[in-house]
């Protein structure tokens, strides 16, 4: 069970990365060119703050049954030394926590907003913020915390 959670939270990783710079590109566009805050736009929200939901679900899943994670809890003194199980076990975790709840507050204000302009500015402002944290967050392959493979397969 663990390599399929695994699995399915590498693959949601890029639908949320996708949907997160779309989502982006909309509120940018419609910033700038002051539109209408129409239902792709709304859309784009939405999903996106759906696809981190899920995201975390699997991520969550994957924390409480992760052999590393499982080592990093057991041997804490030793472990918070060990720079790749110090990020699963802690930094991965939180980081990735702090951007779901900020996409998830940014995707509400946005929503709440009176007038397009102010979604689309807190959408743009909120959405961007979260891109970067997760960006940093994520093992990749040229990450000097920890590297992954770009793409797990089942």
């Amino acid at each position: 069970m663990y390599n399929s959670i695994l699995v399915l939270h590498s693959l949601v990783r890029w639908l949320l990365l996708f949907s997160l710079i779309f989502a982006i590109y909309r509120a940018y566009r419609g910033w700038k060119s002051k539109s209408v805050f129409g239902p792709w736009d709304n859309r784009a929200r939405h999903i996106t703050a759906t696809i981190a939901h899920m995201q975390l679900v699997f991520g969550l899943w994957l924390y409480f049954i992760s052999p590393i994670v499982n080592y990093f809890l057991e041997n804490f003194s030793e472990a918070v030394h060990m720079r790749e199980i110090r990020f699963f076990g802690m930094e991965h975790i939180t980081m990735m926590t702090i951007a779901i709840t900020l996409l998830t507050i940014g995707s509400i204000k946005a929503k709440k907003k009176p007038t397009d302009q102010e979604k689309f500015k807190t959408m743009l402002i909120w959405y961007s913020i979260v891109l970067v944290i997760i960006f940093l967050s994520i093992p990749w392959k040229f990450s000097p915390f920890t590297a992954r493979p770009y793409f797990r397969f089942f």
